[in-house]
């Protein structure tokens, strides 16, 4: 009787069970090491993220902890500057209704050339501080019944470069810009202003919009040597100008929102003016 191909003896087979078995050992074994890994592995990272949640919450609160206190740092800033603004108001015929309508002008101005929001805010609460260098001129010129002389008249025109070193050195954003603004709002964009001399967009934005809401706003009020200029005669003079007011000293971008947005300069006016009006 002849034996199958297939048949294997007893002995065989158990050594060919044992070897399988020894095999499936070696493999049970190092899966098992290696699930042992990979539990170690998921226990530090599961460690690790708990860790870099606790470390993000307690960025969150240092980080909260640190806007707050800028926040009022820049609102000591700010109160300190209102002070000296309003001090330099002291110096001359300007009031605070005119301060208050500069800010408003210029912010129209922002926001129609493009600036968002915190920035046209920016710009509307540095303003108020274009002339606080006032507060550095005496007196006698300031507060001078009659027209200036060549003399005082140069003495004036320091008061940019002292509101410009009365707002340096602060780490404030709002305080940089009220130092551009004090600094610049007396340039021109032909380059025929005071006291450097700028042309064209070597003068800070802020300065050029504050510069143009400063001189409709001039023109606008009385002053001991000069009347009040209607809305549309105002208009005229900063369009097509006069013998002393040209649209070359003007951004023609921002002579352009002018011209989009004069009648929300009138308003201003006449309500700003309406409400000092009603409180005196």
């Amino acid at each position: 009787m002849k034996l199958s191909q297939d048949f294997v003896p007893d002995d065989d087979l158990n050594k060919q069970l044992r070897s399988a078995k020894s095999q499936l050992a070696l493999y049970a074994k190092d899966l098992k090491a290696l699930l042992s890994r990979e539990r170690k592995k998921s226990y530090k990272l599961e460690t690790t993220n708990k860790q870099l949640q606790a470390y993000a919450q307690d960025l969150k609160a240092a980080y909260a902890a640190q806007q707050q206190k800028t926040r009022e740092l820049e609102k000591a800033y700010a109160d300190t500057v209102v002070r000296l603004t309003l001090a330099s108001r002291y110096k001359d015929e300007e009031t605070g209704a005119h301060i208050q309508r500069l800010s408003h002008y210029s912010k129209i101005l922002a926001l129609v050339t493009g600036l968002d929001e915190q920035d046209a805010q920016l710009i509307f609460d540095a303003a108020p501080m274009h002339d606080v260098g006032k507060v550095g001129i005496p007196d006698r010129i300031m507060q001078k019944p009659g027209p200036l002389d060549e003399e005082e008249w140069e003495i004036v025109k320091r008061h940019p470069v002292l509101g410009a070193n009365l707002l340096a050195g602060s780490p404030s954003l709002l305080l940089q810009t009220a130092r551009d603004i004090a600094l610049t709002h007396h340039e021109r964009w032909d380059g025929s202003g005071y006291p450097q001399g700028l042309k064209g967009e070597a003068i800070p934005l802020g300065g050029r919009m504050v510069m143009l809401g400063d001189t409709y706003d001039a023109l606008r009020s009385m002053r001991p040597y000069k009347p009040a200029l209607p809305h549309k005669k105002t208009c005229n003079i900063i369009l097509n100008g006069n013998e002393r007011t040209r649209p070359g000293h003007f951004d023609p971008t921002l002579l352009e929102a002018f011209r989009e947005q004069h009648l929300e300069f009138d308003r201003i006016f006449s309500e700003i003016r309406e409400e000092e009006d009603g409180r005196s």
